[in-house]
């Protein structure tokens, strides 16, 4: 049974929708790397160190992580090895398969929302201007209300033009509440949001910050004040402090990782824009540089488009046209 058939016996009803997304949003970074993979194997119908040294750049090309990729090719080859492997042809799945494999590293992938068991859950977004943090937020407000979970926002980025606006937009647009104040001060804004969180018993506070990376004192003393601040007022809190980066910017996306990392104390990461980029292979890179698994991608403009992370309905729609006919062009 090939690995997809095993994906497809967990792929539910439920999840079509799902599984169109990522289908659809890394239909950019699929027809990248499937037609080059594919040209490859007609390059190349045995397998040759030739072969390797080309799919090692492919996949480097990819932004999967130099260090992810000569480990992966080290696999292809143990296997290649072991299990007797001539053709190109026959080593596809097994691209598919340790790629997977490679991901998970034999831990378990936590990309669920840590929810608290008693008062409201406190999410922190951070990450730079321009990675998306607002609409994030607005998209998992949406997300939450559907769930029918009480929700607010608190507008902490006090730095930016127009953050506070944008945030009371996704308010009305997604009917929840929206706790700003004409002030500099992030930590008091975010202090009168949560007295009211906890007195009023909402069950998610979305908490927006500034993206201020190039003064990284300054933003690390404003993230202790923050962090100080809701941890007074509810024990525990944050319970959530998600990384938001934009996949269209790379391995600048992978660098701003190591750096929030080393400010503060990073839950998850949120990839943005995962639709607009034909290297959807940082995903992988990401979780090999830093450690810190994907929570959530955004494959799309509409609110519904952010979806729980699933690595095998990434996966999926990553490589589903390499393995699924005749010159990876079938159905699977």
């Amino acid at each position: 049974m090939g690995i997809f058939d095993k994906f497809k016996k967990v792929f539910t009803i439920e999840t079509k929708k799902e599984i169109e997304s990522y289908e659809k949003g890394l239909e950019k970074s699929r027809d990248d790397l499937v037609s080059k993979l594919t040209l490859l194997n007609k390059k190349y119908k045995k397998i040759s160190h030739d072969y390797f040294e080309e799919l090692e750049e492919i996949l480097i090309m990819a932004d999967i992580g130099v260090n992810t990729v000569i480990e992966f090719i080290e696999r292809l080859k143990k296997r290649v090895k072991s299990e007797n492997i001539i053709s190109s042809e026959d080593l596809k799945e097994i691209i598919v398969d340790e790629m997977f494999i490679i991901y998970i590293n034999n831990e378990v992938i936590v990309n669920k929302i840590n929810y608290s068991q008693d008062g409201p859950t406190v999410i922190l977004f951070v990450g730079v201007n321009g990675a998306g943090k607002t609409t994030t937020i607005g998209k998992i407000a949406h997300k939450l209300s559907n769930e029918n979970k009480k929700i607010m926002m608190i507008a902490g980025d006090t730095f930016r033009a127009g953050a506070s606006e944008q945030l009371h937009i996704w308010g009305e647009r997604v009917g929840c509440k929206v706790i700003s104040k004409d002030t500099n001060d992030a930590a008091s804004v975010i202090y009168d949001g949560l007295v009211e969180a906890k007195d009023e018993h909402y069950d998610v506070v979305l908490i927006d910050t500034a993206g201020r990376l190039q003064n990284k004192i300054n933003l690390m003393n404003e993230l202790e004040k923050i962090n100080k601040v809701i941890g007074n007022i509810i024990p525990g809190a944050p319970h959530e402090t998600l990384l938001v980066i934009d996949a269209t910017t790379g391995q600048n996306g992978i660098s701003q990782a190591k750096s929030f990392k080393e400010i503060t104390n990073i839950t998850g990461i949120v990839l943005t824009k995962l639709d607009g980029t034909a290297k959807g292979g940082i995903v992988l890179a990401i979780k090999e540089s830093v450690g810190i698994p994907v929570k959530f991608v955004g494959l799309g403009e509409k609110k519904e488009d952010l979806r729980i992370f699933d690595i095998e309905k990434y996966i999926y729609g990553l490589f589903k046209d390499l393995v699924g006919g005749k010159n990876g062009k079938g159905k699977v």
